[in-house]
């Protein structure tokens, strides 16, 4: 509604914190959910409330999305790409696979050149040094 405009970011922040406000409200109908010791909706209400501070973040800070949309479009590439290998074997496998994703998602917003950075911190490993950050600020020239 905000991103179509249909709602102005001020309007929706009134809304959220109106006479009745509606954390409480949804904080309250997820502990409920816990105590249901419920298979499948429990565990996930219990995982909603750990990072309850996070899941009102987008009310006070303008420009955050109420949805996950953003993150689910990010994700969506390596999604595809573990389903079409079957994921790995072992955990190991899921670490590395993890973590090379990380590395060329980061890179890629940075728009730069994953190969190139790969073949920077092999060489670094085996010359004992450090690999390159993958911070921008911290970046070799």
């Amino acid at each position: 509604m905000i991103r179509d405009g249909a709602m102005s970011p001020l309007r929706f922040r009134r809304l959220m914190t109106s006479i009745q406000p509606i954390q409480p409200i949804v904080e309250g109908l997820l502990k409920r959910g816990v105590r249901l010791d419920a298979r499948g909706v429990s565990g996930s209400c219990e995982d909603i409330l750990d990072h309850k501070l996070a899941l009102w973040t987008f009310v006070d800070h303008e420009g955050i999305e109420p949805t996950n949309n953003h993150a689910e479009r990010e994700l969506r590439g390596f999604v595809l790409w573990r389903k079409k290998c079957f994921g790995s074997q072992s955990a190991r496998g899921s670490r590395f696979a993890a973590r090379i994703m990380t590395v060329a998602h980061s890179l890629r917003k940075q728009r730069r050149h994953v190969l190139e950075y790969l073949t920077d911190a092999c060489r670094a490993m085996l010359a004992g040094r450090p690999a390159p950050s993958l911070l921008p600020s911290l970046a070799d020239p």
